[in-house]
């Protein structure tokens, strides 16, 4: 049985500087471990990278004709993940893990109409004593938000708006949408990504394949003559433990809190899964690449870099002389300007990231994607999982590569801190057993989801909320319905702010790092004893049926799944 549990106390053994500069902490270096072959297996399950080729998910085209609906079903089914593996028994949307990759057009609304057709039983143990996973509901229960959209709130995915196979739904008061969810796509070209988002069992929905790609496009990225069509692959990242029989192994806690006598503070997995396969590799041509890249694992975060590598992924050294990340969006769309030549990528729980990678005059080579990440992030180290996928540059050039990656994508425009009506002080606080710092839940705002509302921005008004992290983790934060832009980050003396609750600062603002600068996000990665500035807009969808002193729900929450289902999940209201 692998350890599934580690105490906040952990010995810190060596420095890490984040791409902004933050002095953070980490372990010893994964890529030790990731030079050798092959990587420490917890489960008992024992698998050969590299043996299976990387799955594209099926495509669906909106058609952008008035009043388009299409149907999504949920089903369980049985998918091979991985050659020496028996088919594992999933969850998918059209069962499909992930599920297919939905194209819509900027500002061309599509409908959705969200179906289950799962059985009564979970795959997976439940823990009956988290809130909003009582035995006295259904233990299979969904609904679907599309992460990032800028949606009505009946249309988002409010955590408590479930509904079953049987036709039961969530709680009175909840907005359960009996209607195809609405979707504006009044947004430009991005990736946005949908998943499951029930309240008290989203780690083992989303664990159990319920997730998809949503892409958004538009002129100006049409323009830009980026690569596209078989040049253009998504990845979706996360992390699974199988038993010998294929099935998906979710483990129980060992010594937990007898408050929550099942859940585990946060999941990581012996392997890396890409569009729901073990480690595969890509065959590719010697051209550009255009890879969309969510990070959907519960907890997982990746700091990806690329090696030299033979065909079976064996590594050749550790040379820089590799394709650099070419990067040209993130969470909220395309960047004003690419970031060339970057050799790492940090993407935490929720976030994405959109890469060329240019694989010209390399033909016959292979490069792997190695994580070096520590798990937990970043006080971890024991949870590694290195092994990403393999690029082998062995398909012939099909024709001349056109595509280009300009010094000016699209153009970008900043919120004004001064034009802000208020900003937030929100704590992000974990309560540990005061006998080994074991995690007993999460707290944003000091409140528990059940509380009353305490942030009620204004339609239409700009606010800067600070986010104070006075915990051991790094907490990928994320806030429906808006995009933001990253103001600093600032250091701060934490046992003066727990004694007292004032907040003492200890350095400088630090400038954010270099892909949140400028970029539209919603995802934040929140730094342990960094107060982390965000500023938003609370726009609501272009022509949102809405009458004065409408109170519109959403919610923001910890995007580390074991998290945000053990409160770290908070509803805010936006009053028009």
């Amino acid at each position: 049985m692998p350890r599934t549990m580690l105490s906040r106390r952990r010995l810190l053994q060596r420095g890490l500087t984040s791409a902004a500069g933050l002095t953070l902490s980490k372990t010893v270096p994964a890529m030790q471990q990731a030079m050798a072959s092959p990587a420490q297996i917890r489960s008992g399950v024992r698998l050969t990278r590299y043996v299976d080729p990387l799955p594209i998910p099926p495509v669906f085209h909106a058609t952008g004709k008035p009043n388009e609906v299409i149907d999504i079903e949920t089903h369980q089914f049985q998918q091979k993940v991985h050659r020496d593996l028996p088919p594992t028994t999933l969850w998918g949307y059209n069962s499909s893990w992930p599920g297919p990759t939905i194209e819509a057009q900027s500002n061309q609304p599509l409908s959705i109409n969200w179906i289950s057709k799962l059985p009564t039983t979970h795959l997976l143990p439940i823990d009956h004593s988290i809130h909003g996973a009582e035995s006295s509901l259904p233990a299979v229960r969904n609904v679907a938000h599309l992460h990032g959209a800028c949606a009505m709130p009946d249309d988002d995915g409010y955590p408590e708006a479930w509904f079953t196979a049987q036709g039961e739904h969530g709680p009175h008061g909840a907005k359960f949408n009996p209607r195809p969810s609405a979707y504006p796509n009044c947004q430009p070209s991005t990736t946005l990504w949908y998943h499951d988002h029930c309240l008290g069992i989203t780690r083992l929905n989303v664990y159990a394949g319920l997730a998809g790609f949503y892409l958004i496009r538009d002129e100006a990225e049409k323009a830009l003559n980026l690569p596209q069509g078989d040049y253009e692959i998504p990845l979706m990242l996360q992390d699974r433990l199988f038993h010998h029989d294929g099935s998906l192994y979710y483990p129980k806690v060992v010594n937990g809190p007898k408050e929550h006598p099942i859940w585990i503070q946060e999941f990581y997995g012996d392997y890396n899964c890409v569009n729901g396969k073990v480690t595969p590799f890509l065959e590719v041509e010697p051209r550009r690449y255009r890879f969309r890249i969510v990070n959907a694992a519960n907890a997982r975060f990746y700091h990806l870099r690329l090696f030299n590598s033979d065909a079976t992924g064996k590594i050749l050294n550790d040379s820089f002389d590799t394709p650099s990340f070419q990067q040209i969006g993130t969470d909220g769309g395309l960047l004003p300007a690419p970031l060339l030549e970057l050799h790492y990528l940090l993407v935490a729980p929720g976030e994405r990231f959109d890469i060329v990678i240019d694989f010209s005059g390399c033909e016959a080579k292979s490069f792997s994607l190695v994580n070096d990440a520590p798990a937990p992030y970043t006080m971890g180290g024991q949870y590694l999982a290195e092994d990403v996928m393999l690029f082998r540059v062995t398909k012939p050039l099909s024709s001349q590569d056109t595509s280009v990656v300009l010094e000016t994508l699209v153009p970008f425009e900043p919120l004004v801190p001064t034009y802000a009506t208020r900003e937030r002080l929100l704590l992000v606080s974990e309560k540990e057993r005061p006998s080994d710092g074991y995690v007993i839940t999460g707290l944003l705002g000091n409140a528990r989801w059940h509380e009353p509302i305490t942030e009620d921005p204004k339609a239409g008004s700009t606010e800067i909320w600070s986010f104070i992290n006075i915990t051991g983790d790094v907490h990928p934060l994320h806030v429906h319905l808006v995009r933001f832009q990253v103001l600093n980050r600032q250091t701060f003396d934490v046992p003066t702010y727990q004694q007292t609750g004032k907040l003492v600062f200890t350095g400088r603002p630090m400038a954010p790092e270099s892909n949140e600068r400028p970029a539209y996000k919603d995802t934040i990665k929140s730094y342990p004893g960094y107060v982390t500035r965000v500023i938003m807009r609370f726009d609501l969808p272009h022509g949102a049926q809405v009458s004065p002193g409408d109170e519109l729900l959403y919610v923001w929450h910890c995007h580390i799944l074991e998290h945000e289902d053990n409160e770290m999940m908070r509803p805010y209201k936006v009053i028009v």
